[in-house]
């Protein structure tokens, strides 16, 4: 083998995947122009005929509403409680190396395994939540089977399952931040908080918004754990974009039309990476003049 040749053999399977993710992608884009569906297997193309019937839905607006209270909801408690948590690991104690292995416990269980397991727990008259709760006087809750609890309840398991992951990089990030600017700061007789509100967190923003970043991506196109959950019930409080496209593609058989919901999905989720991203280039410019 010719040693100039080696670097175009080793971008080809960069190259087959590549086409691997395009082509089912671009074919689904095409696919959006027609009305294709089970009662039509020769279809009429419509050119954006589907997705205008999309953004003049109600059951859209509904969809993208739900959306977006999921993913900043569970996005907004993930980050805190992350950030928390790996604040308390962050300090070098038995208790803590200890917390730090049963950490990662959630991130080993599947989302819609952990949704199962807690639909069974959230079970108003067998569950173990309630009747952990009964003692208290808060036995017999209805966690969802009421629109505001399925959705909060959603949540719940998906902060359960992610907290871990926000709190890792929260963790990698603190343990790679400098020592000098802390140990001047202690030298000048700064406080705790001062600290952490001027040195702490400024620097350790940018591990914070990667993190941001991967959950309310992910959050935005949901579907394990609410459909497992509340399958997007009670009605349709719990109905994200991803489970709107899949009844309309599944369980209605309107192809194109359930295709064009996923990439309307795709083109919010790409866009609103773009801005966070962008956000990130900022922050990380600000933590360097930090630093120095």
């Amino acid at each position: 083998m010719r040693p100039a040749l080696r670097p175009y053999l080793l971008i080809v399977p960069a190259l087959l995947l590549t086409g691997g993710i395009l082509y089912p992608f671009g074919l689904g884009l095409y696919y959006t122009l027609f009305d294709f569906s089970a009662s039509k297997p020769q279809p009429d193309m419509v050119r954006l005929e589907n997705y205008r019937a999309v953004f003049t839905q109600e059951a859209f607006w509904n969809s993208a509403w739900v959306t977006v209270l999921y993913a900043v909801g569970a996005a907004l408690a993930e980050t805190v409680l992350g950030v928390s948590v790996a604040l308390l690991l962050h300090r070098s104690t038995v208790v803590g190396r200890v917390l730090e292995k049963i950490l990662i416990l959630p991130l080993m269980i599947a989302p819609v395994i952990a949704a199962i397991i807690w639909k069974l727990m959230l079970q108003p008259s067998v569950g173990v939540v309630n009747h952990l709760l009964k003692p208290f006087g808060l036995g017999g809750v209805q966690w969802t089977d009421t629109p505001t609890g399925a959705l909060l309840s959603s949540i719940a398991v998906d902060v359960w399952v992610y907290t871990p992951f926000v709190a890792i990089l929260a963790l990698a990030g603190l343990r790679s931040l400098p020592a000098s600017p802390f140990e001047a700061a202690a030298v000048d007789g700064a406080g705790w908080w001062y600290t952490f509100r001027r040195l702490t967190l400024p620097m350790l923003w940018p591990y914070v918004l990667v993190a941001v970043i991967f959950r309310f991506m992910d959050s935005l196109k949901v579907f394990d754990i609410i459909y497992a959950l509340t399958e997007g019930g009670p009605g349709d409080s719990t109905v994200v974009l991803q489970i709107r496209a899949y009844l309309e593609a599944i369980r209605f058989q309107r192809y194109s039309f359930g295709i064009s919901y996923t990439i309307v999905l795709w083109a919010v989720v790409y866009l609103a990476a773009m801005v966070l991203v962008k956000h990130l280039g900022k922050i990380q410019r600000k933590a360097a003049e930090v630093t120095t």
